[in-house]
Parts: C-alpha cells; structure tokens; sequence
C-alpha cells in the first residue's frame, strides 16, 4: 500500500485515500495535502482511523447544512432589502415629478374635452383617448399635467370631503342611557324612526312623513345623546356635522358641501342627518355687508334649498341641534324643514333621580347612598352636571384610597360643580 510522509511533530505514515477525501471537504482550509490535520493519532488502529473521520465528516455537514441556512436567510433578507430598494426608488422618482393639476370636466365635444381648472377657473380644450372618453362625463374630476393633458380621473369631491363625516361605527349610546327626556325621546323616534323603519304606514293614512327635527334646550340636557341613540338604534346611514364646519372663507364654498353631504344622503338613503350647533349657520339674517356673514348667509339658504326645495329630498331625516332657539333665523323654522321643534328642558326631580340612577350603574356605590336625596340636592342641575357630579363622587372615593362611593362624595361633588358654575359666571360678567 503506497503511503505519504507528513510533515510535524508526532505525524507518520498517512494513507492517501483519506487525504485526498479530506482535501476536497475543505479545500480552502490549506493549499497543499501536507497542511491537513487528521482527527486521529498516528499510531491509531485502521478501525479508530475511519471512525474518526467519519465522525468529522458528519461535523462538517452538520456546519455545511447550517451554512447553507444562513445562505437562504441572508439571500431571503437580501430580498428584502431589494424590494424595499425598488420601492424607494419609485417613490423618489415620483417626487421628483412634476405635480398634477386638479380640473373638472365642463364638456366632451368632438374636437376633444373642455376642462376647467381650479384655482385660475381658466378653461381649456384637451383631447383624451377612447377609453378615457367614455369614462369621463361633465363635472368629472380629473387630474391634468402642465400642458393640460387628462392624466386620470379623480374621485367624486363628494366622496372626498362629505364622507369623512359619515358615522361608520354607531355610537354606544342607547335609549336606556337617557333619563328624564322621555316624552321629548318618543316625539324623536316619531320623527325619524318610524318613516324609516314602517314607511307603509304613513302611505296607508295618507300623509307625509315629517322632514325633519329641532332639538333646542339649555346646553347638557342630552340633545346630541338623543341623536347618537337614533345612530344606534337605526339601520339608516347616519351623517354628523357641525355648523362651523359648514362655515369657510371662499364664496361657494359652505354652499357646496352642504350640496355634497345631501347628494351622499341620497346616494346612501335611508339617512339620517345630524347638524350640531346648527345656529352657527343658521342665526337670523341682517343687513351686515361684511364678506364673512354675506357668505354664511349664502350657506344658509342652501341648507333652506336642500330641506325643502325643488327637489325631493327622499328618505333622508334631519335632526338639528341648538342651545340659542332665540338667534335661529324664522325661514328654517317653518314646517317643511323642520315640522317639529322640540324643547329639552333641565330634567325635573324625577328624571334628576333616574339620571343618577343611569349614571352610577357601573359604580360601587355605598347602600347608605339615597338617589331621591341626591336629585333633590341637585336642584337645577342638567344631566350633564349630575354625570360630572358622579364621576367628580368617584374621584373623592380614589382620592381617600376607598372603593365604595358614599353620600358625603356626592354632598362633595355638588359642591365642588357649583363653585364652578359660579366661578364661570363671576368671570362672564367682569369680561361682558
């Protein structure tokens, strides 16, 4: 049998078979067969020779199996890293162009489209593909480029600006939550549930449903929880809106989302629409001759031609909100628009009593704590003071480190939303 002499210390006779098998595993490790170090002593028998090297063999592939693993990882993030490179790039990329302008569409003609631009209201004729063309139709939103050309269509601005008030998730608020309103809650459900839920009926008597619902009160007297537990309770889509929001500096502005959220009505009817503090809107009409008002007046009486104008409204109801019944203009308040107006006063003793009631379902409330007691305490107070009493009740309780809520809390709270009643008051008269 041929042999091989090695070179080093303690190194004889090696057979060439395993040299060579050794060499090709790791061919790196050294550049000539006289570098490779076995696993085994030289005067090892045959038997123990091939055991080691088989036992190194099973090493390096065990260290090849996890090589090869790290390789798939690293090849894996590398790919990563590549999409998000690609996504970058066409993200700069298209910083860097140059940006659309938005126009609207006045008229498709058979030398090409006419389009308005916004902003310059200049017009101007561009001409569009086949394609594009029987897409498009007047009053589209479209995107243009600096020569005008028609890059896409945009979404209908309805879609973009009323949208954003539509109601997607109903509130938490129920019937059950409001006391002490209950004759102003059934004149409500009257008003706006049944055309909605059992519209037959009324084609049965022979009437028109009514179009719509003022709720005028001093403010916490549970006038917006009225509306939130109509949004709970129908299945109709339901739309909110401040006054203000209605209010901007343009001319046409205020009177073009007020025709934006009734055409989202009526793309979505059965609706229901909510105006909040609809005075800000709505206040009685003078001679000023500032620009402001003249445009809040203008946004007024698109409101008065979409509650009771040429066209039929459908089944969309309006529930409006006020605390100032006095400053509301005389043209929104004829039947028409609104064919109930509803007074939601302060509660009486009784609905103080079921309002406390409400209030402290979910507390721990001592047994000593008599609610006839408190309602008769709280003389005067709106719901929205007794819930501020009741939560004011359990932070005295979390204060003096106690889990229960007792009288005294209550006697505490009261006093405490009183003083800062008559603080606010105090203040409201030094800076009239």
């Amino acid at each position: 049998m041929t042999s091989v002499q090695t070179t080093g210390s303690g190194k004889g006779r090696r057979d060439p078979k395993p040299l060579m098998s050794t060499a090709v595993i790791n061919p790196v490790m050294s550049d000539t067969v006289d570098d490779v170090d076995f696993p085994y002593e030289d005067d090892a028998s045959q038997q123990q020779k091939v055991e080691a090297l088989e036992e190194r063999l099973e090493i390096l592939e065990r260290q090849n199996d996890e090589m090869r693993d790290k390789l798939l990882d690293a090849n894996a993030e590398n790919n990563k890293y590549q999409q998000k490179l690609e996504r970058l790039t066409h993200e700069n990329k298209k910083l860097k162009q140059s940006p659309l302008f938005v126009a609207t569409v006045q008229e498709l003609t058979d030398e090409g489209v006419i389009i308005k631009q916004h902003g310059n209201n200049q017009e101007a004729l561009t001409e569009v593909t086949d394609e594009m063309r029987e897409e498009l139709g007047p009053d589209a939103r479209v995107a243009v480029n600096n020569s005008l050309s028609i890059v896409k269509q945009l979404d209908s601005e309805t879609d973009v600006r009323a949208r954003v008030m539509q109601v997607d998730q109903s509130p938490e608020v129920s019937y059950a939550d409001i006391g002490g309103i209950d004759e102003q809650m059934e004149e409500v459900r009257e008003t706006v549930e049944m055309p909605i839920e059992s519209p037959e009926m009324f084609d049965e008597v022979g009437i028109e449903p009514p179009s719509g619902v003022l709720l005028y009160g001093p403010p916490g007297t549970g006038k917006t929880m009225l509306a939130k537990a109509v949004a709970n309770q129908t299945d109709a889509t339901f739309i909110k809106m401040a006054g203000s929001e209605l209010v901007h500096k343009f001319i046409g502005e205020g009177a073009k989302l007020v025709r934006d959220l009734f055409e989202l009505a009526r793309q979505q009817e059965p609706a229901v629409v909510f105006i909040d503090e609809i005075d800000a809107i709505a206040s009685k009409r003078t001679e000023s001759k500032t620009s402001g008002d003249a445009e809040v007046q203008r946004t007024m009486m698109q409101l008065l031609a979409e509650m009771d104008g040429f066209e039929d409204r459908g089944q969309i109801s309006i529930i409006a909100a006020t605390n100032r019944f006095d400053m509301l203009d005389r043209a929104i308040l004829r039947p028409g628009r609104f064919d109930r107006l509803i007074e939601v006063p302060k509660p009486d003793f009784e609905g103080r009593e079921m309002i406390f009631e409400i209030h402290t379902r979910g507390m721990n409330v001592a047994d000593e704590v008599d609610f006839a007691e408190l309602a008769d305490l709280a003389a005067g107070a709106s719901g929205a003071d007794i819930k501020a009493v009741c939560t004011e009740a359990g932070m005295y309780a979390i204060r003096d480190d106690r889990l229960e809520v007792t009288t005294e809390d209550f006697e505490g709270a009261w006093r405490k939303i009183q003083q800062t009643d008559d603080e606010e008051a105090e203040i409201s008269k030094t800076f009239a």
